[in-house]
């Protein structure tokens, strides 16, 4: 590393459990994630500050008046502009060690193998169920950890999931095959804006456990967070056996 890496990264250097091996790690990683939104968007700077080499951000959505609240990623300026192309410019900003490649399409069945292939790992923070499907699949066939973070209201759930493994459930072992279920959206429900803030920094917290392990593996685990009235659990998540990730 340069001169001016170790200083900006010295605060990571120093732990043991990172040290400049873990640093060197993060600078050669490559992290995708799936939306720039509420979770997304506090995820996207932690990890540009962290010093994530390439930072995949895929989005077809640009910044309304009413994201504001809680993507704070984005200010007034933005409003208008494609997310993606946003988000590269404060990325700019903050670090310029970190690459961005922005994705101005939506994720679907058909691309999701290609635009998540290489990654180290990869945060789904989509908006709708029928996306995290897709992402679960194409990241537990290409064997890539998934981070899949979600917010509603005052609640978020967090999950790191490693399905191709034997004891590790993958995210259709919790939420089934293929439910028909609604998708409930902010404008709809409402959320709390710095809720996405503490989800977001937990996704980014996890995705760079997954580039350079250290403390207890999370995955296998879901951890709930009930904001409303401030408590957090962590239940164990076992592995279907009837889900196609045991096949």
């Amino acid at each position: 590393m340069k001169d001016n890496q170790l200083e900006r990264y010295a605060r990571h250097i120093i732990l043991k459990e990172i040290g400049g091996a873990g640093q060197q790690r993060l600078l050669n990683a490559k992290v995708a994630l799936i939306g720039a939104g509420g979770i997304g968007a506090p995820a996207i700077q932690y990890l540009a500050a962290a010093g994530v080499g390439q930072l995949t951000v895929i989005d077809d959505d640009v910044v309304s008046l009413s994201n504001l609240q809680r993507q704070v990623l984005f200010g007034t300026v933005d409003v208008g502009v494609r997310k993606v192309e946003a988000a590269a410019a404060a990325v700019a900003k903050i670090n310029p060690d970190v690459e961005v490649r922005s994705v101005a399409q939506r994720l679907d069945a058909g691309n999701a193998t290609m635009l998540l292939a290489g990654m180290d790992v990869v945060i789904d923070g989509a908006d709708n169920f029928a996306t995290r499907l897709i992402v679960a699949d194409a990241t537990g066939d290409s064997r890539i950890p998934l981070v899949s973070a979600a917010v509603g209201q005052f609640d978020g759930q967090l999950g790191v999931f490693r399905g191709w493994e034997g004891d590790k459930p993958c995210y259709r072992c919790l939420v089934g095959n293929a439910p028909d279920r609604p998708d409930a959206s902010c404008a709809d429900q409402g959320v709390l804006g710095a809720l996405t803030g503490v989800m977001g920094s937990l996704a980014a917290i996890e995705a760079i456990r997954a580039v350079i392990p250290f403390g207890t593996d999370p995955a296998g685990t879901l951890l709930l967070i009930d904001a409303l009235n401030f408590r957090f659990r962590t239940l164990a998540l076992p592995k279907d056996p009837g889900c196609r990730c045991a096949a």
